[in-house]
């Protein structure tokens, strides 16, 4: 390999290796277990411990907790802590809403879903509230902490942290309940909060933290609910920029969640089900982060946001020729690698993109508000008519119809491109951005 070569993988690696997103590594990494804790992993501890698996489903109530965060995202930016204050803003919530997350998860882990099944139900749903609540002070943390040309590699060290963070937890809770119960497991993952508390504590108050107002009571109040939504809407093309984060992500939705009922309707096992969805998939959805952060950073948010929303919308066509031509693994291959690296890119600079959207005032607040309403609508409209729409057209035309739900999104995205409309709605998080 010639020295040119490892002088330009040594410049494309250098901004991974940077403060600031290996900050953003160790927030990921405490953001993703409180959400392993009662995903699969309660899951499997709920069927081991004989419950019914009508109660067992019910428990997926406990993430509903996540869409609703921004409900009291206000207080994590307005509030001041008695004496943890002193720490700072950003750093005083990290470290209470981590130690709250390890509380519900000991808490859990102290519990008998066979002796007390309501109480045990009530912990849960305290540990999605608690990781919740951690999730809007680690985003508002990373937002703050990243240089506005580092959203791109910063949001994608994050979502690599976010699944070794879940991945690794769920592993651990396994084995070790394996072997010394389920006490035992949970009171272990409950360590995975302390990297995101230690990177507070090490980096310190973020230099870009805005002080969203000195004022107390009702005068307060008032800042902290109504000040992010009239400083959002005050912007030139905020209204389509919200229209543009409620639809972008329909198309592909409806595709991904649908993807597991294509692949039992064409036949295939679960082993290959487990080598392609599940591992192949995973290898190209990390690929995919990692380009979606060197493309932010190479060619700007602008363009990269919208490659990203071509490639996302095109790679529902694959899903459509896996469903005409059958069952074929070599074609299944490509239909995942593709889908699941355009995902990953997606993934980095849409998130990239909705960090820049925030005033460093109301940083939790909005990227609350903006991260939970780029995932409602598609959920809604997923969990309400997908299931009929198959049924009623088949799956070609189905997936077909995905790429033409995610073209006006595309095409939306392009008259704000035109219009000036991007660098005119972003907030000064992202207003130094390299946005070209």
């Amino acid at each position: 390999m010639s020295a040119g070569w490892i002088d330009r993988i040594g410049a494309g690696l250098k901004p991974y290796v940077q403060r600031e997103p290996l900050a953003a590594l160790m927030l990921g990494i405490s953001s993703g277990f409180p959400y392993a804790m009662i995903g699969a992993t309660l899951t499997t501890r709920l069927a081991q411990d004989g419950i019914d698996k009508k109660a067992v489903t019910a428990f997926s109530l406990a993430f509903l907790v996540y869409n609703f965060k921004f409900l009291w995202a206000p207080l994590v930016d307005s509030v001041r802590l008695p004496l943890l204050g002193r720490l700072g803003q950003r750093v005083s919530w990290l470290v209470l809403a981590g130690t709250l997350a390890m509380a519900a998860i000991v808490w859990l882990a102290l519990l008998d879903p066979a002796a007390n099944l309501g109480l045990f139900a009530l912990a849960a749903v305290a540990v999605g509230a608690a990781g919740a609540t951690y999730d809007i002070v680690i985003d508002a943390y990373r937002i703050e902490t990243l240089k506005p040309e580092q959203l791109g590699v910063g949001s994608g060290m994050s979502q690599y942290g976010w699944r070794i963070g879940s991945v690794a937890a769920g592993s651990l809770a396994l084995f070790v309940a394996a072997r010394h119960g389920w006490a035992l497991a949970y009171m272990l993952c409950a360590v995975f909060a302390l990297p995101a508390m230690l990177t507070g504590l090490v980096m310190g108050e973020p230099a870009r933290h805005v002080v969203v107002s000195t004022h107390r009571g009702l005068r307060q109040a008032w800042e902290a609910t109504a000040g992010p939504l009239l400083e959002f809407f005050r912007r030139r093309g905020a209204f389509l920029v919200l229209l543009f984060v409620l639809l972008h992500k329909i198309g592909d939705t409806l595709a991904n969640l649908t993807l597991r009922l294509l692949l039992n309707d064409l036949g295939f096992s679960n082993d290959e089900i487990a080598t392609y969805d599940v591992g192949f998939g995973f290898v190209a959805m990390l690929a995919g982060i990692f380009l979606g952060g060197m493309m932010y950073a190479a060619i700007g948010m602008k363009r990269s946001v919208l490659v990203a929303l071509v490639l996302m919308a095109v790679s529902n066509l694959s899903f459509a020729w896996l469903a005409s031509v059958g069952h074929s693994n070599a074609l299944l291959a490509f239909t995942i690698g593709f889908e699941n690296l355009a995902s990953g890119i997606g993934g980095v600079v849409v998130v990239a993109y909705l960090s820049a959207l925030c005033n460093l005032a109301f940083t939790a607040t909005q990227f609350a508000l903006l991260s939970a309403a780029a995932s409602v609508v598609g959920r809604l409209v997923t969990g309400t008519t997908a299931g009929g729409l198959i049924e009623s057209l088949g799956y070609v035309q189905f997936y077909l119809l995905t790429t033409l739900v995610a073209l006006p999104g595309v095409l939306l995205y392009l008259f704000m491109l035109r219009a000036g409309l991007i660098e005119q709605s972003l907030g000064d998080a992202g207003y130094r951005d390299n946005s070209g």
